[in-house]
């Protein structure tokens, strides 16, 4: 697995992992860099690392219903301490949009823009 501070990510949500994988490589010229489908994989190309994210993935989890459609794309934001900035951003009275959420690879929240758009902070587990 490639070290992921070499990219800009994108976490896209996705109804089919493998399809989304399928898609990427075949069609736009990604590689897959790890797969755990069917509820996670990325794909690369150059500096971008799109983190597709399935149902049952903890990303997804993170998503509240009213942003869970098209359009549902989110930046992703990677933190060393994660309870360090939900203090830190609370503290400014910014809008999470989401509960902390646990999966196998890290930690997540989302925080919301003042036009709403989501971006999740994200702390990886330690391997």
């Amino acid at each position: 697995m490639t070290a992921p501070e070499q990219y800009a990510s994108v976490r896209y949500l996705v109804d089919d992992v493998r399809a989304a994988i399928d898609f990427y490589t075949t069609h736009l010229g990604f590689t897959l860099n790890t797969s755990a489908a069917p509820a996670f994989a990325d794909v690369v190309r150059g500096p971008l690392r799109l983190l597709l994210s399935g149902p049952a993935s903890s990303g997804a989890r993170a998503t509240p219903d009213d942003a869970a459609t098209a359009g549902r794309n989110r930046i992703h934001l990677v933190v060393e301490d994660l309870d360090a900035e939900i203090d830190r951003l609370r503290g400014a009275h910014l809008p999470f949009r989401s509960d902390l959420v646990t999966g196998p690879g890290g930690r997540q929240i989302l925080l919301a823009d003042p036009d709403g758009n989501l971006i999740e902070l994200f702390q990886p587990a330690h391997r």
